[in-house]
């Protein structure tokens, strides 16, 4: 019976460490610092964008197009990132995406701060964000491969996701103790502050150069992507149903924030409910880092 505690007991520990992987290597370890603080930042932003919209009395319909205004151009950008991704070195191109978020959620919250915003210009904020996260997205995915061994991507993917979901499950009940107690614009102070930690540790990373790709058009590098996302079924399949499911989950992200905030407390009961979301976020999280599909 012994024999066989300690053998379970040495299988899990084998099974830990081969999931902890991807921290071995250095590299890993300075980028997931980084984007973990990062992402502690975005969880508590998410709430402070919505209220910030409410506080300076802009309605639910204000709400939307703020929302829409940085999703919309997130999705216009995100295949243009994609091109660039292979073009430049990713590295640079995420710093650059960093400090452009960080120079507009720093520029929001002064505004905020100081009673001046108004909701267009924090539509046009929005709208700039999502343009520079555009960028980031596909160079970040780029970057991970480069860093860690093939073997390890996956757990390389699952420990970033991990990660960042951990710190949405608790960013948003703080952001939502944080807009009450001082308002949403100290809270994008705090983002603009995370990004410059996300910056720095980007700009930390000493990697090998990388082959480029092969200089040809903007347009029939957009071709070549295309055909690549059309040969894999699963790829495409997925990104309608992740499609689909943006347009349901729309009216839960415009009409949730102004329903607290009317009738279940304001910004502290909708932080409560984003972290319950953020919870199931974690839980697929630690699946993914030990279920390995073929």
């Amino acid at each position: 019976m012994a024999d066989q505690g300690e053998s379970g007991v040495g299988e899990r520990r084998r099974t830990l460490g081969k999931a902890l992987a991807p921290f071995s290597v250095p590299a890993f370890r300075i980028l997931w610092t980084g984007q973990t603080v990062s992402g502690a930042g975005d969880g508590m932003t998410r709430i402070a964008l919505v209220f910030a919209v409410l506080h300076v009395g802009g309605s639910v319909t204000d709400v939307g197009l703020v929302i829409a205004a940085q999703t919309a151009m997130q999705v216009l950008f995100t295949l243009a990132g994609g091109v660039w991704a292979d073009r430049l070195p990713r590295q640079l191109l995420m710093l650059g995406s960093d400090v452009i978020r960080a120079a507009v959620q720093l520029v929001l919250a002064v505004l905020l701060l100081t009673d001046r915003a108004q909701v267009w210009q924090l539509a046009v904020g929005a709208a700039v964000f999502g343009s520079a996260q555009a960028f980031f997205g596909p160079a970040s995915s780029g970057l991970l491969a480069e860093i860690v061994p093939p073997e390890q991507l996956q757990r390389g993917n699952a420990l970033m996701s991990f990660s960042n979901s951990a710190f949405s499950m608790l960013s948003p009940a703080l952001a939502g103790l944080a807009i009450v107690l001082v308002g949403p614009g100290l809270v994008l102070a705090l983002d603009a502050a995370t990004f410059a930690v996300s910056a720095v540790s980007l700009a930390m990373l000493r990697l090998p150069p990388r082959t480029l790709a092969a200089s040809q058009s903007f347009l029939a590098d957009l071709r070549t992507g295309w055909r690549e996302l059309a040969a894999r079924t699963w790829l495409w399949l997925n990104l309608i149903a992740h499609t689909l499911f943006n347009l349901a989950i729309a009216a839960y992200y415009v009409l949730g924030p102004a329903v607290a905030d009317r009738s279940l407390g304001g910004a502290s009961a909708w932080g409560v409910i984003a972290a319950g979301w953020a919870a199931g976020s974690v839980a697929g999280g630690l699946v993914a880092l030990r279920v390995e599909p073929r």
